[in-house]
């Protein structure tokens, strides 16, 4: 079975797309789906989380207040690169895992939001697809989102990759600056031209 990395940045429409993949039969690991898993007690990464930040980082019910550690890792780096210690070897993990149950299937879809930027997914995949967008369009959306004012919006997007080092860095582009059904034309030719690199391999 070949995976393909989906990535892109924030507010880029990767969920929308590997919406439009499951429905044509394409299993999907979604990496932040496993991150909110290893977020919700009992689990050793929130003990970490813990004995690294202090218990005001876990909200009462023991999950992780997601809030404040995004607004603490978003002014120190050294908070970001610790927290990232201890979430992205759990979630590498995780994801082999759940990608080796897929085996029967040509292909499946790994979504990745920092594929390029995160030590050791890229060596996960076999073939990166980046979704891209506008920028206007990108905050457009983050301002959607409840919980997510404009300010940290721009700064994540500050944060990542520009477009243009994703793109180079990408296998395949899917623009995501049309309407759905350009987008859905897009998505149907990968599939097509997946099914075909995964079975004549």
């Amino acid at each position: 079975m070949k995976v393909i990395g989906l990535t892109g940045g924030i507010g880029s429409g990767k969920s929308t797309v590997a919406a439009m993949f499951a429905k044509l039969g394409v299993p999907v690991v979604d990496t932040d789906e496993i991150a909110h898993q290893l977020s919700l007690p009992p689990s050793d990464a929130l003990d970490e989380i813990r004995q690294t930040f202090g218990g005001a980082f876990l909200q009462a019910d023991g999950t992780l207040d997601r809030a404040r550690m995004r607004a603490l890792v978003f002014q120190d780096e050294n908070a970001r690169i610790r927290l990232n210690e201890i979430f992205h070897p759990r979630i590498r993990n995780a994801a082999r895992q759940a990608l080796l149950a897929l085996a029967p299937f040509p292909y499946a879809l790994l979504v990745v939001p920092l594929l390029f930027e995160a030590n050791g997914f890229r060596s996960l995949v076999d073939r990166a697809l980046v979704v891209d967008s506008p920028p206007d369009q990108q905050l457009e959306r983050l301002a959607a989102r409840p919980g997510l004012d404009r300010a940290t919006a721009e700064g994540i997007l500050r944060s990542q990759l520009a477009p243009s080092e994703r793109i180079a860095l990408a296998d395949d582009v899917i623009s995501n600056g049309g309407s759905l059904s350009e987008l859905q034309r897009q998505v149907q030719a990968c599939h097509a031209q997946y099914l075909e690199w995964a079975n004549d391999l």
